[in-house]
Parts: C-alpha cells; structure tokens; sequence
C-alpha cells in the first residue's frame, strides 16, 4: 500500500499536469448556476460535469486528477458510464471531497474549524470502492480585519491543523492519498507580510500535527494557498513578490518529502492564478512539483461558454481545454501572456 500512495502522490503533481476542483457542494454550484440563470437540478449539475470529462484531449494532457462531490462520484453519464470512468479512460485520477464543511469553532469567535471526522473510515471504505484514489479535505484560517492579530488564534490553527491530520491518516489506512488544504483566505484587508506570517504559522503546525498522526508524507499532497495580499489591501503585492514570497514560506515549513504541492486559486482571477503558478516554476528550483488544483479559476470561462444550453458543449469544452493547458505550460514555467493571446 505504501508504494501505492507514494506513486499516485506522485503522479497527482506530475510536470505539465494539474488537478480539476469539481467538488463544489450543492449549495455552492447553486451560485453558479444562479450567475448564468441555470437551475441546479442533479441532471443540469450531472450535463455540466459529463461535459467537462468528455474533453478528453485536455484531460489526459494536462488533468492528473480531478476532486469529485460525493453525489458526483456516484452519478453516470447521459449513456449509463460511470463519470469515474470517463476521468479514468481519460488517464485522470479520481478523487473525492470528504470533509463536511466548516462550522463555528467553539470558545474562539470569528473562526472556523472542518468537521467530517464522524464515520470517516467508513466512507473512506466506500470511497475507495467506488473508484477514488485520493481525498481532499479542507481548512479555513481566516486573518483578522484592521490589524486585528486575534485572528488567527494558535487554538484556532491547532485545531485545524489536527482534524487535517486526523483525516490524513484515515485516507492512508484506507489506500487513498490526502490532499491536506490549510487556506489562509485572501479576503481581508492584510498585506502580503502579514498573509506570510499566518501561511507559515499554518504550515508548520499542519507539518506537526501530520508528524504525530504517522502520516507518511512521500504519500500525501499539500494544497496551500499562494502568499498574496488580501483582496481589501491597498497594496496588492505583483506577480513577482508573490512568487518569491510564496516560494520562500514554503521552503521555512513544508518538509522536502513531500512530492507535490498543487495550489488553490482562492478568489484569484483566472490569469493571476496562472501568471503567480508560472513565475514560480520560472523563478526558482524547489524540491516539489509545483503544479494546481483550480476550482474557478478552470471553470469561470466554461460555465460562462456553457450557460445550460447543450449546443454550447464545443464552445465550454474549449474553453475548459484553453485554460487547462495554459495551467499545464504554467507548471513548467513556460506560460506567457503572449501565448494566453495567441492560444485564445
């Protein structure tokens, strides 16, 4: 079992390649939906993600995985396939959300900790048979407004940090490979120095926590935020500054072992989110891949393209395709503006 989570680490951050966050809960694809005035029925919800697995050439160049909702790993295809077939025949690795969302942390106002921890092992079981070969779980840290440096508390960070590791260790029990998500959210009105601060705080109680719950790290995959200022800051750090910044607190906490390190967008836009992914692989050697793991930063021009109508398939397949390879040029440092023109 050990090679086994070691090799599908590996694979899920392979160069060239990403991960597709199609996990958005019911609540959450409801608001998408909503923007383009489709409602969010299961078939509507079922069309949409089929639509984007049938683009096939885009998948096997450049999706190493694709994170899936637990109604989404159990549905078919218009023509009764499996959609984890479809990702499979695709060469993409299929993998499934399983936290429960996050809640009120108790004794501590304004933040939250992940529940999901109940019954776990069992749906992991479930999972596996089901066609999963990795999980994702994720943490919110969010950072206090006005300078407010409350917020994040070490019990907050702490407490997160364990149930990432709880889950961690379950997924490994069970043969599947945990995508540990710690997000340091980018709302907020902090600079980049302070972003830093937190990231690197987060990280390194994460690291520890995964210590003392045994997990074997060759196995696992981080999935961290970029160091960026907060949307609110007056001062919005460049491209550069966040590749630097972000290289920099990742090599102070994220242990050499650790294979991949696939980033989410968190509210960038889909070109920040490219530009900040390629000028680190451009600027600098790291002992991980760098690669992504992009909900709306992959989707937005999709959806858009897509807007409910089947006829629209071959407009949103492009589109899909178009960012899915500019992300994949971007893990090798080879993105360029000048190719995101010429390939639109």
């Amino acid at each position: 079992m050990r090679q086994q989570l070691v090799q599908v680490a590996e694979d899920i951050g392979a160069k060239g390649k990403g991960i597709l966050a199609a996990d958005e809960s019911s609540g959450t694809i409801k608001k998408r939906f909503d923007g383009i005035s489709v409602e969010s029925t299961e078939e509507n919800r079922r069309d949409y993600r089929e639509l984007l697995f049938r683009t096939s050439d885009a998948l096997s160049e450049c999706i190493s995985g694709v994170i899936l909702f637990d109604e989404t790993l159990r549905q078919s295809a218009a023509d009764g396939t499996p959609l984890v077939q479809l990702l499979s025949d695709a060469g993409s690795i299929p993998g499934i959300k399983i936290d429960k969302g996050a809640h009120d942390l108790a004794g501590a106002p304004g933040e939250k900790v992940t529940e999901g921890l109940d019954g776990l092992r069992e749906r992991l079981a479930e999972y596996y048979e089901l066609g999963a070969r990795f999980t994702k779980w994720r943490a919110v840290i969010d950072i206090g407004r006005g300078g407010d440096r409350a917020i994040p508390s070490a019990y907050g960070i702490g407490a997160n940090a364990h149930a990432l590791a709880r889950m961690a260790a379950l997924s490994q029990e069970q043969g599947l490979v945990p995508i540990v998500e710690p997000e340091v959210l980018m709302d907020g009105d902090h600079n980049i120095d302070r972003c830093f601060e937190v990231t690197e705080a987060t990280l390194k109680q994460v690291y520890m926590a995964l210590f003392h719950q045994r997990v074997l790290l060759e196995g696992s995959v981080l999935k961290p935020n970029m160091v960026l200022s907060g949307k609110l800051c007056a001062d919005q750090a460049g491209v550069d500054e966040v590749a630097e910044k972000t290289v920099r607190c990742l090599k102070r906490a994220v242990p050499s072992s650790v294979p991949s390190i696939v980033f989410l967008s968190g509210g960038q836009t889909d070109i920040e989110a490219t530009a900040h992914l390629n000028a680190m692989n451009a600027g600098f050697d790291t002992p991980w891949n760098l690669s992504f793991s992009y909900g709306r930063a992959l989707q937005a021009a999709p959806l858009q393209a897509w807007g409910g109508a089947a006829d629209n398939g071959p407009a949103a397949q492009a589109a899909f395709a178009h960012r899915a390879r500019m992300n994949g040029l971007a893990t090798r440092g080879k993105w360029s503006m000048e190719l995101e023109r010429a390939a639109a």
